[in-house]
């Protein structure tokens, strides 16, 4: 299958949202896989009014969540299900986030506009925000001028498209490569895009699939080398050494999340 027509069936199946299973229950459509030029990458959807887009930091006890399994656990205990998840943002070594997080409209940290060393500090950098009737993603500096009301929110860096263009510190030759992750939303803030590459990829490279294979015109990076991606539907568990700070997931009743369970 050619690169545009796997990328087109990849829409075709993410803007989907969800299709009837063959017991008459919803099962989320959600992720698929496909390649960018060569680069293979996993590109999980969520829509507004479908589930809920959460972000989780720690348990009921204060001990971060730390990885996948445990929320996933956690949440089944409650009638829900994790459809998909992966990390949110970078922390510090006791996994506090580096910059803004908002939880279920509590604010755990605060913004910060000044710019600073690593990819967090690469400015223009900037919050992706759930709101009660779109997603967005918004330039940290115009976020602190005019912080809308976000029931999720955290903060990463770089950007990775603005408006369309990719981050002006990308280059083409650049020769750094990583597994990342990052968010992109749609024009209309209806839809979010959760993207992680299956190979090491360059900043231009990852960019470039949220930009021209995906055709979103807005994406943040959230992280690398520690990127993970659980997606039970594909046989992902997302399990490794390194213990996760916040991560973002999609959240359905049980009732009407289909089949699978915590891998």
């Amino acid at each position: 299958m050619t690169i545009r027509r796997r990328t087109a069936r990849i829409l075709a199946l993410l803007l989907g949202g969800l299709i009837a299973a063959p017991d008459g229950a919803a099962q989320a459509a959600t992720c698929e896989s496909a390649r960018h030029d060569g680069h293979r990458f996993t590109a999980c959807s969520a829509e507004i009014g479908t589930g809920a887009v959460r972000l989780f930091l720690h348990d009921a006890e204060g001990t971060p969540w730390g990885g996948f399994d445990r929320l996933a656990r956690a949440l089944v205990a409650r009638g829900e299900r994790l459809v998909f998840a992966m990390n949110a943002g970078m922390y510090h070594p006791d996994r506090r986030p580096v910059g803004l997080y908002v939880e279920d409209g509590r604010r755990g940290a605060r913004i910060i506009t000044s710019e600073g060393p690593g990819n967090f500090g690469m400015l223009p950098n900037g919050v992706f925000c759930v709101q009660a009737e779109r997603f967005a993603i918004i330039e940290s500096r115009r976020f602190a001028e005019a912080p809308p009301d976000c029931l999720q929110a955290t903060q990463s860096g770089p950007m990775l498209v603005i408006g369309g263009a990719l981050h002006p510190r990308f280059l083409e030759d650049a020769t750094s490569r990583l597994v990342r992750n990052g968010v992109g939303v749609s024009a209309d803030g209806r839809r979010a895009w959760f993207v992680i590459s299956d190979v090491p990829v360059t900043f231009h490279e990852f960019a470039r699939i949220f930009r021209d294979g995906l055709g979103i015109d807005d994406a943040l990076y959230l992280d690398g080398n520690v990127s993970r991606l659980y997606a039970p539907d594909l046989g992902r568990a997302g399990r490794g050494a390194r213990q996760l700070g916040p991560i973002v997931g999609l959240v359905l009743p049980a009732r009407d999340a289909g089949g699978g369970g915590p891998n």
